[in-house]
Formats: C-alpha cells, sequence, structure tokens
C-alpha cells in the first residue's frame, strides 16, 4: 500500500501547521462535536420529511479523521448526549442523556459510530480521493447507520413497521446526502493540494 494512501485528510491539512499531535486531535474532537451537534439541530425542508445533515457530517468526519480520531469524536458526542446535553435532535422536547438514548433512535447514534469506523478505514485506504470511491465508502457509511437503527425497531415493532418508519422516509434524504458526501471528499483533497502547490 502506498504510505500516502494511509493519511487522512485531516493529517494532510495539519502536516506542515506546527501542531502537536495531541492539539490537534483535541481541536478536532472538539470542533466534531461542535459539527455534529449543529447539523442534528438544522433541519432542511425535504420530502417525504424534513432531513438534518447530521448522516453527512458522521460519514464525512470518519472519512476526514480515520478511523480511530472519527470514531473518538462521535464518542465524544455520545457521552455529552449521555450527560444530559441536548445536541441530539429532538432534544430537548423528546427528553435527554440515556432515556433519549434508550429510546427509538438509540440505534442509529450506536450506528454513527460504527459508520464512523468504516468510513474512517476505507478512507485511509484511499477511497476518499475519487468521486467512484467516495460513494462506495458513503454507501457503506449509509448502510452500516441503518442497520445499527434498524435493528431495535425490528425487534420492538417486526421488520414492515421497522421499514416503515425508520428506512423508507429517509431513503431519498440519504442518497443526495451521499451523493454530496461523495463530491466533497475528493473535492477538499484537490483543494488540499492546489494550496500545497502553492505553498511549494
Amino acid at each position: 500500500m502506498n504510505a500516502d494512501r494511509r493519511h487522512t485528510l485531516l493529517d494532510a491539512a495539519l502536516r506542515d501547521e506546527g501542531m502537536t499531535r495531541a492539539l490537534y486531535v483535541a481541536a478536532a474532537v472538539i470542533f466534531g462535536v461542535c459539527l455534529l451537534t449543529l447539523s442534528a439541530k438544522v433541519q432542511v425542508p425535504f420530502w417525504p420529511v424534513p432531513m438534518t445533515m447530521q448522516t453527512l457530517v458522521v460519514l464525512m468526519l470518519g472519512m476526514a479523521y480515520g478511523r480511530w480520531l472519527g470514531a473518538a469524536t462521535v464518542l465524544a458526542y455520545l457521552a455529552v448526549g449521555a450527560a444530559g446535553f441536548p445536541v441530539f435532535a429532538g432534544t430537548p422536547q423528546r427528553g435527554v442523556g440515556l432515556a433519549y438514548m434508550m429510546g427509538p433512535t438509540g440505534g442509529f447514534l450506536m450506528g454513527f459510530l460504527a459508520a464512523a469506523w468504516v468510513t474512517g478505514v476505507l478512507a485511509e485506504r484511499g477511497w476518499d480521493r475519487s468521486v467512484l470511491l467516495s460513494a462506495a465508502a458513503m454507501l457503506v457509511g449509509t448502510v452500516t447507520i441503518f442497520i445499527f437503527g434498524l435493528a431495535p425497531l425490528i425487534a420492538s415493532a417486526g421488520l414492515q413497521r421497522a421499514v416503515e418508519v425508520g428506512l423508507v422516509p429517509f431513503l431519498a434524504s440519504s442518497g443526495l446526502k451521499m451523493a454530496l458526501g461523495a463530491a466533497l471528499m475528493p473535492a477538499l483533497w484537490y483543494v488540499l493540494g492546489g494550496k500545497r502547490s502553492v505553498r511549494g
């Protein structure tokens, strides 16, 4: 494997910034938690249901940060939510903390963690450098989120009902977000390459 392929977008962006590893890890986690919170709160009008951009942010953080830092950032976000801070979609209106996380969307939250890891693994293998491979990584990450999210719904309400409420309403918006992420990841690498050329 090409050594450069193991670098994440974040590694490449900060390689020349003179930051210590501990400092940029801390900054990346804080930034990621804030971005995840914002993406959970902003609703975009869409059909058949309004969408947030949270799954897009989860997948892009995983790809940009890599498996370990991407998963650690999502884990930090979940920890903040578990502590009772209203960082999730629908909080505090639908509850906060562990009570919210044990509700119908709890499986999707766990799916965020798994998806950040999976997309991070793929990005470390260079899947974020082209539109086609980025699209494939986005698809794998999205499927991972739905697997985790639908599992408890299937257990409590049955397969048909789980698909009706937990999958079908979100297919169109998920497709849009996958397409957006597949375009953005290679574009960010391209922009970063251009900046490096200017510096060099």
